[in-house]
């Protein structure tokens, strides 16, 4: 399966979570300690145009301002983080944006692989983030699952260490992948709000 068919794969449980948040939702907490649901949403919606463009192989400098300070969740946020997720999915529907190297937020030239693999992880990782935070129950194939699984391990004690992840939750060797795949993030799989 090639990473192009799996980007899609992971974003449609997303678009389906995204549609279902209520506004009375936005306030709730989500198993990313620093995020609320409101502050999820504006980090995807934050980083949404780096993500696209590295997809293009394109450089994007990195936001003149702190994600903190800025809100992206006024007006119709859901349709703008769906249009979002779209074009992400779109740059990255072509083969040729996995090869080569490509830009994340700065000048720094990464395998292009390595980061729609990160990608891919943040569609799934913060689509359970969004999920478990308003009563949602998404399902990733075993497929897609084994891939993420397997991209996040290359770099989870490097995003450990940038404070991306948590400390490794222990999951044992049996769970299910997402489950797997949550605890390698420093995720609880069992959180509830």
């Amino acid at each position: 399966m090639s990473g192009d068919e799996l980007m899609a794969r992971a974003a449609a449980p997303l678009m389906e979570i995204i549609r279902d948040i209520k506004p009375d939702q936005l306030d709730a907490r989500t198993p990313c300690a620093e995020y609320d649901v409101r502050k999820l949403v504006n980090h995807l919606l934050f980083w949404g145009p780096s993500l696209e463009a590295a997809g293009r192989g394109e450089m994007v400098p990195p936001p003149a301002q702190a994600e903190s300070d800025v809100d992206l969740t006024g007006g119709d946020w859901a349709v703008a983080l769906e249009g979002n997720v779209e074009r992400v999915v779109a740059a990255w529907s072509r083969p040729a944006a996995w090869e080569g190297t490509t830009h994340m937020g700065g000048p720094t030239e990464l395998p292009a692989s390595l980061v729609g693999g990160m990608i891919i992880g943040e569609l799934v990782v913060h689509g359970w983030d969004l999920a478990q935070a308003t009563g949602r129950r998404p399902a990733w194939d075993d497929d897609l699952m084994a891939y993420v699984y397997e991209e996040v391990a290359k770099s989870a004690e490097q995003g450990r260490a940038m404070g991306i992840y948590g400390p490794e939750v222990p999951v044992g060797a049996s769970a299910p992948a997402l489950d797997r795949l949550l605890g390698l993030t420093g995720r609880d799989p069992s959180w509830t709000p």
